[in-house]
């Protein structure tokens, strides 16, 4: 009788992070209490495409926001940056220069790259299927949607801003790039927004965990550290494959909820997983220091929300 091998699995954390159960542990262990209640739908919203991606006009939708020099340090390694936020939705032409920062995100500042923007921003990519026919056209404009805790903020006011640059832009497709964990929401509640008005859309994203619980039309799941859900860093190749797949499954989704994981590897160590607000990694000092920052990062947000939008 032949030997069976012994079975070798891969390490018991080498799977989709679950960053809603990581925040929640991580600001209940920085003394803050009543956890968020993330967005969580039984029905999703489904608009299939109305003519071919070769006759149909694409946007790109980010959390990331317009470099600007006077609100401190944004660059590759930066802090958690509050006073870069942004709370209006905003369009910028995409013949420009596009410095797009994600220092105002709470993105995974131990793995994620923060210097090409290729890993968030796939405009590129976009650019390129546009160049070989696979789309009609770029719309003329991208569009930034703000990264907003309030669910109800984010569906009645920041979303119908977006769905009149759309349209004024005679947009029909349009994909979604979240960074931090509430981007990912932002752009779920959105996604479910444009489908019910007629646009199909597709999120490419980094939390699976909180895409599906809110539930979206489709979903491109890359297993890449919060920030850099479009690519890896430095890797042309890893920016058309995954930017082909959110167009394939524009063109192929058979109905809502549909996921596809992108098969690209972030590394063969699966261990960075574990360093997103992990509780288990940090000492009591650390945790002191974390909750210092966390409120004035609070303090200083509040006050931009204020003078942006008065509430």
């Amino acid at each position: 009788m032949t030997k069976v091998s012994e079975l070798v699995f891969a390490p018991e954390w080498d799977q989709p992070v679950r960053y809603i159960e990581r925040t929640r542990n991580y600001y209940l262990g920085l003394g803050y209490g009543n956890p968020y209640v993330w967005a969580h739908y039984t029905e999703v919203p489904f608009s299939p495409l109305k003519k071919p991606l070769n006759q149909s006009v694409l946007a790109l939708i980010t959390t990331a926001v317009p470099y600007d020099a006077e609100k401190g340090d944004q660059g590759p390694g930066a802090s958690y940056n509050a006073a870069a936020k942004f709370y209006k939705p905003y369009q910028c032409s995409i013949d420009k220069d596009a410095d797009l920062r994600i220092a105002h995100v709470g993105i995974d500042r131990k793995n994620a790259n923060m210097e090409d923007s290729h890993c968030w921003f796939p405009l590129g990519a976009a650019k390129q299927a546009k160049n070989t026919g696979r789309i009609a056209s770029l719309s003329p404009h991208f569009y930034g949607l703000p990264t907003n805790r309030s669910q109800r903020h984010t569906l009645e006011i920041d979303a119908p801003m977006i769905l009149e640059m759309l349209r004024a832009d005679h947009v029909d497709v349009a994909v979604l790039i979240p960074n931090c964990p509430i981007c990912h929401q932002s752009q779920s509640l959105l996604a479910r927004f444009l489908e019910a008005e007629g646009i199909s859309t597709v999120v490419m994203g980094a939390a699976k965990d909180i895409v599906e619980y809110c539930g979206v039309p489709r979903f491109l799941f890359s297993d890449f550290p919060l920030g850099n859900a479009a690519a890896k860093p430095h890797d042309p190749s890893s920016r058309q494959l995954n930017f082909e797949l959110a167009l394939r499954l524009l063109e192929a989704a058979p109905a809502p909820r549909t996921t596809m994981q992108s098969p690209l590897i972030w590394s063969a160590d699966p261990s960075w997983k574990l360093d997103y607000s992990n509780l288990e990694r940090l000492s009591k000092e650390e945790l002191t220091r974390l909750r210092e920052e966390a409120e004035q990062a609070r303090i200083t947000a509040r006050e931009l929300r204020m003078k942006s939008v008065g509430s």
